[in-house]
């Protein structure tokens, strides 16, 4: 992060508190994040002078001039042409023939496909987007009450941010100076833990209220047959993955490639039309329009925050509070949630990565485990009221009511949390791929 070293620290007191303060005042109010944060950032310089406040635009720039961003829009283009070409009921039916057979079935299969999306698009609302409107109308048809498959789709579409290719794990990258790639293996496991978490959850609510009686014999010919026709589906997560970990690519080469070959796909196989392409850039520079300019606000604001010392008061104030790991990292763990329940991903990273990495490190954490507990326990608000994102988007895809589906999400809820909280105590699972 680029901070000029001839500017003094500022002590930490109002003239930091009160901005940051005005920033939960704003943001309660639904101003636009982007405009708090940015307020926020030059009341601070203003009121310490830790900055010229000329240096803003630099700071933005500097921010901004990552090759690691180039990816976000790409993994996004890749995942809405794999719904435009028809490759995501592709991927879909592989779910279904693979999980299918077994009790609760058709709700392990959409949580499996949630999963399958999330290895391109790198997205949660994308995913639950893109799933929700294929999958809900044949669970309700099995039996699932309407809310509760909702809520099945929207927690199963969690693993957007949490399976790699994620958006979260690259821009906390660049925030924190950690390599993508690392991070994307890192985060294998957790990601595959939350999947399995949610499926076995479905499976005992299942049990309890009986919303699904199906299955029947595993079929082997049945489930090569699904994997050949969803052979070129598959081609484009073997792309991202094997062109990642085997160092032929970097994550956003990948991601470009992941987006050529979608394309090539879709007009070999007549899915994908000239008149297709711009739907699917305007998608994708939506998304962009929502991301970049709360990244290119926030970075300035965190490096307003490091240099007017900021974590290093919250390390001080945590450590006369207590200097026991496990208490702090369940109050870390408390500060994420709550933050995931008010704010989207990309502000909570961008802020709080760099404020809260010293105080984890200040128990021994290591800096990747670190961001994989971070990015876990902000995805469990996406299915959390005020924000939960995914409840949003599935809401508005089949009209119920967000409460109703923030109702039935609880259990799914805790099981995310308990998933959280095994990987705040066992770095292992996080750490073990990168040894």
């Amino acid at each position: 992060m680029f901070i000029p070293e001839a500017f003094a620290t500022a002590e930490l007191g109002w003239n930091v508190l009160g901005p940051l303060l005005l920033m939960l005042v704003l943001l309660s109010l639904a101003v636009p994040v982007w405009v708090a944060l940015g307020v926020t950032a030059l009341l601070i310089l203003w009121t310490t002078g830790a900055l010229p406040l000329s240096l803003i635009g630099e700071s933005v720039f500097h921010g901004l001039d990552s090759f690691a961003l180039i990816a976000i829009p790409l993994y996004v283009l890749t995942g809405d042409l794999l719904v435009r070409t028809g490759l995501s009921i592709k991927l879909l039916n592989i779910a279904d023939a693979t999980m299918g057979s077994v009790r609760s079935g058709m709700g392990t299969s959409s949580v499996l496909g949630c999963g399958f999306f999330a290895c391109i698009s790198g997205s949660d609302a994308a995913g639950a987007a893109a799933v929700g409107r294929i999958t809900i109308s044949r669970l309700i048809k099995e039996g699932y009450p309407p809310a509760y498959a909702c809520a099945l789709v929207a927690a199963g579409a969690c693993t957007g941010i949490l399976i790699p290719p994620s958006i979260a794990y690259i821009i906390i990258g660049m925030v924190l100076g950690i390599s993508t790639s690392t991070l994307f293996l890192a985060a294998v496991v957790p990601g595959v833990l939350i999947m399995i978490s949610i499926m076995l959850t479905n499976a005992v609510m299942n049990r309890i209220h009986g919303h699904e009686r199906s299955g029947g014999r595993f079929r082997l010919r049945t489930w090569l047959a699904s994997v050949w026709d969803g052979r070129h589906a598959l081609l484009i997560p073997a792309i991202i993955f094997g062109g990642i970990y085997s160092g032929v690519f970097t994550p956003t080469e990948a991601a470009a490639v992941a987006v050529v070959t979608t394309i090539a796909v879709g007009v070999f196989q007549g899915t994908l039309q000239l008149k297709d392409f711009p739907g699917s850039l305007e998608g994708s520079a939506k998304v962009c329009g929502v991301i970049v300019p709360i990244i290119a606000v926030a970075l300035p604001l965190a490096q307003v925050l490091a240099i007017t010392e900021v974590p290093q008061s919250l390390v001080g104030a945590v450590n006369a509070f207590t200097q026991d790991p496990t208490l702090t990292i369940l109050l870390m763990l408390g500060i994420f949630m709550i933050a995931g329940c008010i704010m989207e991903s990309t502000p909570n990273i961008v802020i709080l990565g760099p404020i809260m990495l010293p105080l984890a490190q200040s128990i021994g954490m290591n800096e990747v485990h670190f961001c994989i507990f971070m990015v876990t326990s902000l995805g469990i608000g996406f299915i959390t009221p005020p924000l939960g994102l995914n409840l949003f988007v599935i809401s508005g895809l089949t009209g119920q009511p967000v409460l109703s589906i923030a109702a039935k999400a609880v259990p799914f809820v805790l099981a995310m949390l308990m998933v959280a909280l095994l990987l705040a105590f066992m770095p292992q699972l996080s750490l073990f791929l990168l040894r």
